[in-house]
Protein backbone atom coordinates (compact mmCIF):
# COMPACT_ATOMS: atom_id res chain seq x y z
CA UNK A 1 0.00 0.00 0.00
CA UNK A 2 2.76 2.46 0.95
CA UNK A 3 4.64 1.57 -2.25
CA UNK A 4 1.58 2.39 -4.36
CA UNK A 5 1.08 5.71 -2.60
CA UNK A 6 4.77 6.62 -2.92
CA UNK A 7 4.80 5.72 -6.62
CA UNK A 8 1.64 7.71 -7.28
CA UNK A 9 3.03 10.75 -5.47
CA UNK A 10 6.34 10.51 -7.37
CA UNK A 11 4.53 10.35 -10.72
CA UNK A 12 2.29 13.30 -9.78
CA UNK A 13 5.33 15.35 -8.75
CA UNK A 14 7.17 14.52 -11.97
CA UNK A 15 4.13 15.51 -14.02
CA UNK A 16 3.71 18.80 -12.21
CA UNK A 17 7.37 19.68 -12.68
CA UNK A 18 7.17 18.91 -16.38
CA UNK A 19 4.07 21.09 -16.73
CA UNK A 20 5.56 24.10 -14.88
CA UNK A 21 5.55 27.24 -17.04
CA UNK A 22 8.93 28.14 -18.50
CA UNK A 23 10.46 31.07 -20.34
CA UNK A 24 11.81 30.67 -23.87
CA UNK A 25 15.19 29.59 -22.46
CA UNK A 26 13.62 26.86 -20.31
CA UNK A 27 13.94 28.74 -17.00
CA UNK A 28 10.95 29.31 -14.76
CA UNK A 29 9.68 32.88 -14.99
CA UNK A 30 10.37 34.96 -11.90
CA UNK A 31 7.38 36.05 -9.89
CA UNK A 32 6.79 39.72 -9.55
CA UNK A 33 7.80 40.68 -6.03
CA UNK A 34 5.34 42.86 -4.26
CA UNK A 35 6.62 45.38 -1.79
CA UNK A 36 4.79 47.05 1.03
CA UNK A 37 1.62 48.99 0.18
CA UNK A 38 2.23 52.54 -1.04
CA UNK A 39 0.73 54.09 2.09
CA UNK A 40 3.27 52.21 4.25
CA UNK A 41 6.19 53.33 2.07
CA UNK A 42 4.88 56.91 2.18
CA UNK A 43 4.60 56.83 5.97
CA UNK A 44 7.92 55.12 6.83
CA UNK A 45 10.25 56.16 3.96
CA UNK A 46 12.26 58.75 5.91
CA UNK A 47 15.05 59.20 3.34
CA UNK A 48 12.58 59.73 0.47
CA UNK A 49 14.08 57.15 -1.93
CA UNK A 50 10.72 55.48 -2.59
CA UNK A 51 11.55 52.23 -0.79
CA UNK A 52 12.14 51.02 2.73
CA UNK A 53 15.68 50.38 3.91
CA UNK A 54 16.36 48.00 6.81
CA UNK A 55 15.85 50.63 9.52
CA UNK A 56 12.61 51.91 7.94
CA UNK A 57 11.37 48.33 7.48
CA UNK A 58 12.02 47.58 11.16
CA UNK A 59 10.10 50.71 12.19
CA UNK A 60 7.18 49.69 9.95
CA UNK A 61 7.17 46.15 11.40
CA UNK A 62 7.27 47.49 14.98
CA UNK A 63 4.34 49.80 14.22
CA UNK A 64 2.48 46.86 12.69
CA UNK A 65 3.05 44.70 15.80
CA UNK A 66 1.84 47.51 18.05
CA UNK A 67 -1.24 48.06 15.89
CA UNK A 68 -1.98 44.30 15.89
CA UNK A 69 -1.82 44.25 19.70
CA UNK A 70 -4.17 47.21 19.90
CA UNK A 71 -6.56 45.57 17.44
CA UNK A 72 -6.54 42.35 19.48
CA UNK A 73 -7.47 44.32 22.58
CA UNK A 74 -10.29 46.12 20.75
CA UNK A 75 -11.62 42.83 19.38
CA UNK A 76 -11.63 41.35 22.88
CA UNK A 77 -13.43 44.40 24.26
CA UNK A 78 -16.04 44.26 21.52
CA UNK A 79 -16.62 40.51 21.05
CA UNK A 80 -15.62 38.77 24.33
CA UNK A 81 -19.17 38.68 25.60
CA UNK A 82 -18.51 36.25 28.46
CA UNK A 83 -15.48 38.24 29.73
CA UNK A 84 -13.07 35.30 29.91
CA UNK A 85 -10.27 37.15 28.10
CA UNK A 86 -10.43 35.05 24.94
CA UNK A 87 -12.80 34.48 22.05
CA UNK A 88 -14.68 31.19 21.93
CA UNK A 89 -16.02 29.86 18.61
CA UNK A 90 -19.33 31.74 18.85
CA UNK A 91 -17.55 35.01 19.65
CA UNK A 92 -15.08 34.43 16.78
CA UNK A 93 -17.96 33.78 14.40
CA UNK A 94 -19.63 37.05 15.46
CA UNK A 95 -16.32 38.84 14.84
CA UNK A 96 -15.95 37.24 11.40
CA UNK A 97 -19.48 38.28 10.45
CA UNK A 98 -18.88 41.87 11.57
CA UNK A 99 -15.62 42.05 9.61
CA UNK A 100 -17.25 40.53 6.54
CA UNK A 101 -20.01 43.14 6.68
CA UNK A 102 -17.40 45.91 6.99
CA UNK A 103 -15.41 44.55 4.00
CA UNK A 104 -18.60 44.38 1.92
CA UNK A 105 -19.44 47.97 2.89
CA UNK A 106 -15.93 49.09 1.89
CA UNK A 107 -16.28 47.39 -1.49
CA UNK A 108 -19.65 49.04 -2.12
CA UNK A 109 -18.19 52.45 -1.33
CA UNK A 110 -14.66 52.29 -2.81
CA UNK A 111 -14.41 49.51 -5.42
CA UNK A 112 -14.57 51.88 -8.40
CA UNK A 113 -13.65 49.29 -11.03
CA UNK A 114 -16.10 46.69 -9.66
CA UNK A 115 -13.57 43.84 -9.57
CA UNK A 116 -14.47 42.78 -6.03
CA UNK A 117 -11.12 43.94 -4.58
CA UNK A 118 -9.63 47.23 -3.45
CA UNK A 119 -6.71 48.22 -5.64
CA UNK A 120 -3.91 50.26 -4.03
CA UNK A 121 -5.54 53.44 -5.37
CA UNK A 122 -8.96 52.42 -4.02
CA UNK A 123 -7.41 51.53 -0.65
CA UNK A 124 -5.71 54.92 -0.54
CA UNK A 125 -9.02 56.66 -1.30
CA UNK A 126 -10.67 54.76 1.57
CA UNK A 127 -7.83 55.55 3.98
CA UNK A 128 -7.80 59.22 2.92
CA UNK A 129 -11.54 59.31 3.69
CA UNK A 130 -10.73 58.14 7.23
CA UNK A 131 -11.82 54.52 6.80
CA UNK A 132 -10.17 51.72 8.72
CA UNK A 133 -9.45 48.83 6.37
CA UNK A 134 -10.44 45.57 8.10
CA UNK A 135 -7.86 42.79 7.95
CA UNK A 136 -8.38 39.86 5.63
CA UNK A 137 -10.13 36.95 7.28
CA UNK A 138 -7.94 34.21 8.67
CA UNK A 139 -8.67 30.68 7.53
CA UNK A 140 -10.63 28.56 9.90
CA UNK A 141 -9.17 25.15 10.76
CA UNK A 142 -10.01 22.77 7.95
CA UNK A 143 -10.93 25.57 5.54
CA UNK A 144 -9.63 25.40 2.01
CA UNK A 145 -7.11 28.10 1.10
CA UNK A 146 -7.74 28.05 -2.65
CA UNK A 147 -4.54 26.10 -3.25
CA UNK A 148 -5.96 22.68 -2.48
CA UNK A 149 -4.62 22.58 1.06
CA UNK A 150 -6.54 22.43 4.28
CA UNK A 151 -5.34 24.13 7.42
CA UNK A 152 -3.07 22.03 9.66
CA UNK A 153 -4.72 19.84 12.24
CA UNK A 154 -3.84 19.52 15.93
CA UNK A 155 -0.29 18.36 15.34
CA UNK A 156 0.14 20.16 12.05
CA UNK A 157 1.40 18.43 8.95
CA UNK A 158 4.66 16.57 9.35
CA UNK A 159 4.75 16.80 13.13
CA UNK A 160 4.02 13.16 13.79
CA UNK A 161 0.88 13.88 15.80
CA UNK A 162 -1.59 12.38 13.36
CA UNK A 163 -3.14 15.68 12.31
CA UNK A 164 -4.30 16.17 8.76
CA UNK A 165 -1.51 16.67 6.29
CA UNK A 166 -1.65 18.50 2.97
CA UNK A 167 -5.03 18.37 1.28
CA UNK A 168 -6.65 16.99 4.42
CA UNK A 169 -4.99 13.57 4.24
CA UNK A 170 -3.60 12.10 7.45
CA UNK A 171 -0.04 13.15 8.19
CA UNK A 172 2.75 11.06 9.72
CA UNK A 173 1.53 9.06 12.66
CA UNK A 174 -2.06 9.14 11.38
CA UNK A 175 -4.38 6.24 10.65
CA UNK A 176 -2.42 4.96 7.61
CA UNK A 177 0.96 4.90 9.36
Amino acid sequence: MKYAITTTLALALAGSLAAAPRDGDGAKPERERRGPPPEIVEKFDKDGDGKLNEEERKAAMQARRERAGQMREKMLEKFDTNGDGKLDEGEREAMREAMKAKREEMLRKYDADGDGRLSPEERKAAIDAGEKIPPRPMRRPGARDGKGKGAPGPGGPGRGKGGPGPQGRPGPGGPDA
